[in-house]
C-alpha cells in the first residue's frame, strides 16, 4: 500500500462545517494568585490554530491534498485572523459572515497542563434562510471541482438539516461520496451519507444510553443506529482501543496504532481527513480505514491539535519494519520538538557499529537506561572509510542502520557523514551524551552541547576489529 500512497496527493476535498479559531497562551506557573486560589500563569508564548472543520483542512494540506472549505465567520478581529490564516496556508474557502462572533476557544497552558479554556461563541445560532441558501449555492459550485465531500459538524449551527441533506442529495446525483463527522442526537440530517464517523460519546448520544467501549457492546449499538437513521456504515473511533467499522452485515475491529497517547484532541479530524483523501484516491474502504487508523495513531502521540503529515503517514506504514526508526536529518527537528514537548530525557551516542557483537549490545542497553529515548548517530560509509580504512565498513550504512534499529534499546538512528558527530550533537543537544570507557571526558566531541556526559566501559574481549581478524584467520 505504501507504494500507492502518493495517489492521495492533490486530491480535491470539499469540507463543509463549523470553523473556529483556537488560541493558546502558554507559560509557566510558579505561584498562586494572592487574589484567589488560582495559579498565576506567566505567558511566554501565544499562538493561533485554525480549528473545527478548518482542522480537517489542515490535515488534508498535511497529506498533500487540496481542501476547499465552506464555513462561517463573524465581523470581528478573530474572523479576520482566521481568514488570514486560510490565505497564508493556501486553503481555498468560501466564508460566510454573520452577526454572531467568530467561534473562538482560548486555552491557557501552564507547565504543560491546561489551566482554563475560554469559549467565545453564541449558543444555538440560528441561520437565516438567506444564509443557508448562500452556503448551499457555494457547495453546488465547489462540488463540480472536488472528488469527495466531508461534513464536519461541531454542533455550532452551520450543519443544519437543510444544508446537510442538500449536499448529500447533490453528491448522490454526482456519484460522489460524503464522509460525516457527526454531533448531537439528531442524525436524520445525515441520512444517505456514505459513512459516519462517531466517537464513543457521539455514539452514546445518538442511541440515547451509555455504550461501554467493548466490542460486544459497540456492534449492536452501531447496527441500531444504522437501522434507525438509514445509513450504510459507521466507523466508530474508540480512543486507545482503536476503531470499529460496522455495516448492516459486517463488523471489523482495528486496534490503535498509537505507541503512546498524549492528546486525543483533533484525532477525529485526522480520521475523517485521511479517510476522505484515501477514498478520493480510490483506496478500498478497508484500505482507507487502515490508513485513517495509522494516521490517528500518529497524531495522538503529539501535544496539542497537530495535523498528520504525509511523510509521517508514509513512515508509519513501515511500522512492522525496524527501518521506521531510521530518520533523516530533515525529520530530526520535528522529532526533537515532540520529544521536548513530552519532556523526554534524550540520550545520544554514536559509532560505526559495523559488525554488532555482545559488547555493543551491553553498551547500548546501559546507555538506554540513562534516559527515555536513545538516539544513535551512525557514521556513513564514507565516514567509516576515512576513519577505518578503505576495507571498511564490512556492512553498508543501510544494513548497519537496519540492524541498529532492530535493537530494543535503540529508539532512533540518524546517519551522519562527517568524521565526528559534532554538528549532529549540536543539533540534538542531548540530556546525556554517552561514549565508551576508552575516552576521557575532556576528549569527547560535542560534550559542550550536552547537559551531562557519561562514559560506559566496554565488555572485555569483544571488538569489531578482533572479529574481522578472527574471520580472516
Amino acid at each position: 500500500m505504501i507504494s500507492e500512497l502518493y495517489r492521495i496527493k492533490r486530491k480535491k476535498i470539499l469540507v463543509v462545517g463549523d470553523i473556529m479559531l483556537d488560541t493558546y497562551h502558554v507559560g509557566q506557573v510558579k505561584r498562586i494568585s494572592p487574589e484567589a486560589p488560582v495559579p498565576v500563569v506567566r505567558v511566554v508564548n501565544t499562538y493561533h490554530v485554525a480549528g473545527g472543520a478548518a482542522n480537517v483542512a489542515r490535515n488534508l494540506i498535511g497529506l498533500g491534498a487540496t481542501p476547499y472549505v465552506i464555513g462561517r465567520l463573524g465581523h470581528d478581529p478573530n474572523g479576520a485572523t482566521l481568514e488570514q490564516m486560510f490565505n497564508q496556508q493556501g486553503i481555498n474557502h468560501r466564508l460566510v459572515r454573520t452577526d454572531s462572533p467568530t467561534i473562538t476557544k482560548t486555552r491557557v497552558i501552564g507547565n504543560h497542563q491546561q489551566v482554563v479554556r475560554l469559549d467565545f461563541e453564541e449558543e444555538f445560532e440560528v441561520f437565516t434562510p438567506q444564509t443557508e441558501q448562500t452556503i448551499m449555492q457555494a457547495a453546488d459550485e465547489l462540488l463540480q471541482q472536488v472528488d469527495i465531500v466531508v461534513i464536519s459538524d461541531y454542533g455550532k449551527g452551520l450543519c443544519t438539516p437543510t444544508i446537510c441533506q442538500h449536499i448529500i442529495q447533490r453528491c448522490r446525483q454526482e456519484q460522489k461520496e460524503v464522509v460525516i463527522d457527526p454531533k448531537g442526537k439528531e442524525w436524520s440530517k445525515y441520512q444517505g451519507a456514505t459513512i459516519v464517523t462517531p466517537n464513543m460519546k457521539e455514539l452514546a448520544d445518538v442511541i440515547g444510553h451509555e455504550v461501554l467501549n467493548e466490542d460486544q457492546y459497540i456492534e449492536p449499538a452501531a447496527r441500531e443506529v444504522i437501522r434507525q437513521v438509514g445509513l450504510s456504515s459507521l466507523l466508530v473511533t474508540r480512543s486507545e482501543k482503536g476503531m470499529t467499522m460496522v455495516t448492516a452485515e459486517t463488523v471489523s475491529h482495528m486496534p490503535t496504532e498509537a505507541r503512546e497517547v498524549y492528546d486525543v484532541s483533533g484525532a477525529g479530524d485526522t480520521v475523517v481527513a485521511t479517510l476522505a483523501a484515501a477514498r478520493a484516491a480510490h483506496f478500498s474502504f478497508d484500505q482507507a480505514i487502515y490508513l485513517a487508523n495509522k494516521a490517528a495513531g500518529v497524531v495522538v502521540g503529539k501535544m496539542g491539535t497537530s495535523p498528520i503529515l504525509y511523510r509521517e503517514l508514509q513512515g508509519t506504514l513501515k511500522s512492522d519494519s525496524p527501518t521506521e526508526k531510521v530518520i533523516s536529518h530533515e525529520q530530526l527537528p520535528d522529532l526533537l520538538q515532540q520529544l521536548r514537548l513530552h519532556e523526554k530525557k534524550i540520550v545520544f551516542t554514536n559509532g560505526c557499529f559495523d559488525i554488532l557483537h555482545k559488547g555493543h549490545v551491553s553498551y547500548l542497553n546501559q546507555a538506554r537506561q540513562l534516559g527515555d529515548v536513545l538516539i544513535i548517530g551512525l557514521n556513513s560509509d564514507a565516514s567509516v572509510k576515512r576513519l577505518k580504512g578503505t576495507s571498511r565498513p564490512v556492512n553498508d550504512q543501510e544494513a548497519r542502520a537496519t540492524v541498529m534499529a532492530a535493537l530494543k534499546a535503540v529508539d532512533y538512528v540518524v546517519i551522519f557523514d562527517e568524521d565526528t558527530p559534532y554538528n549532529l550533537i549540536r543539533e540534538v543537544k542531548p540530556d546525556v551524551l554517552v561514549k565508551g570507557g576508552d575516552y576521557a571526558i575532556e576528549q569527547i566531541v560535542g560534550r559542550e552541547f550536552a547537559r551531562q556526559t557519561v562514559t560506559i566501559p566496554f565488555v572485555d574481549g569483544f571488538s569489531t576489529t578482533q572479529t574481522i581478524e578472527k574471520m580472516k584467520r
